[in-house]
């Protein structure tokens, strides 16, 4: 299992690499949309087996005895001849957009042949054409597993240019032993017993749509209305003192430590918390909960897009993408691999596959929405406000 020392789902750093991307995002630059005869580059994959792939740290299974090992790496790597340069290079959402523009607005190639992002700024690479539709026929397992409750988001229209790495949860995380009772809905953060010792995170895209769920809202098609109303309410408790702080991933140590009885979370940092500490609790709340995604895409002018297609596929056998939940505890985007996980020898192994925060059951799916994404057009409006409020 994981040591996570940090979330996936990095948080917005002021305006700064964010305005710039939803200025390239809106009209204000045509010039810097591909159209889609532009994308693509000759295929290389043939003749050089080999591919670079950008990830998140920490995000992948590594060998116990071998940090270096990356065993389902590895494993494609013998099955196919394809070697892979696996790069730890991505951060922070807007700082690597911030790295790999310059390139994809000039039309030049990013030297990465696959990549995974949020899927808030996939939804920026889809608007703005620098992406590559991948061929589904080469890619069986992705066509026949990947979790239907995925396969639409409003960004990408039957998920032809982004593929789930692995998704999660953004819900509430308490310790109940502390707490002294149960959390079941968002509104209940504000009960005046709470009042500072409840954390949110400072993010907006990651923020938002519990919130407004929390409100009674309809993510999958709220409106600027609702943001304002919650930015409201957010705002008149900050200024009561009932919110403590704003945070990035450190809610973990907070929350470890009780300086903080509840919080906004992430399903995957909770089940690593749970091992060492059975009092913290994670709820998806009654009014609902986020089901997000980081997803994987291929650049344009990648010069190896059918080796990152295989790869790609590679994730999608079940028997693969439960060696990978196993080792992230995050969503698994294969719900095929729960099965394989429950057959495992290991009574550890096989109690991941009964997780609801691993694989969600009928119930908990019914509560999980896709929140539309924020538009290049009220981005810079929605983050100057969110930001003041945060202290960004």
């Amino acid at each position: 299992m994981a040591e996570l020392g940090f979330s996936r789902r990095a948080f917005v750093r002021g305006l700064g690499g964010g305005a710039v991307a939803a200025a390239l995002a809106g009209c204000g630059v045509p010039a810097a949309y591909v159209e889609p005869g532009d994308r693509g580059a000759a295929d290389r994959s043939g003749r050089d087996r080999s591919l670079d792939f950008a990830n998140w740290p920490l995000y992948i299974d590594t060998d116990d005895e071998n940090a270096t090992r990356r065993p389902t790496l590895d494993a494609f790597s013998e099955r196919t001849g394809i070697s892979v340069r696996y790069t730890e290079e991505i951060n922070d959402n807007d700082e690597f957009f911030g790295k790999i523009s310059p390139a994809l607005m000039n039309h030049q190639e990013t030297g990465r042949d696959l990549i995974v992002v949020s899927d808030w700024m996939a939804a920026r690479f889809v608007r703005l054409g620098w992406v590559q539709e991948m061929d589904r026929t080469r890619q069986p397992n992705v066509a026949k597993y990947l979790d239907p409750q995925l396969r639409t988001p409003a960004f990408d229209e039957g998920r032809r240019r982004s593929v789930p790495w692995q998704s999660g949860i953004t819900g509430i995380a308490y310790n109940r032993r502390k707490l002294g009772r149960e959390l079941k809905s968002t509104a209940e953060l504000w009960a005046p017993g709470l009042r500072g010792r409840v954390t949110l995170l400072s993010g907006l895209d990651e923020s938002f749509a519990l919130l407004m769920q929390g409100d009674g809202v309809d993510v999958t098609k709220w409106q600027a209305d609702d943001f304002h109303r919650m930015s409201d309410q957010v705002r008149r408790l900050v200024e009561k003192k009932h919110i403590r702080r704003f945070t990035g991933n450190d809610y973990i140590k907070d929350l470890a430590t009780g300086d903080v009885l509840a919080c906004q979370a992430y399903s995957g940092d909770v089940i690593q918390l749970q091992a060492d500490n059975p009092d913290i609790e994670f709820v998806v709340p009654e009014e609902g909960a986020e089901l997000w995604s980081e997803s994987l895409m291929i650049p344009n002018l990648a010069r190896h897009k059918a080796n990152a297609e295989a790869l790609v596929d590679h994730y999608y056998d079940p028997e693969v993408a439960a060696e990978l939940a196993a080792w992230v505890n995050y969503v698994c985007p294969v719900p095929a691999a729960r099965d394989v996980l429950a057959s495992s020898k290991d009574e550890e192994t096989a109690a991941l596959a009964e997780d609801p925060l691993i694989f969600p059951d009928d119930g908990m799916r019914k509560r999980l929405a896709i929140a539309r994404d924020i538009t290049s057009q009220e981005r810079q409006t929605f983050a100057k406000e969110w930001n003041a409020i945060v202290g960004l």
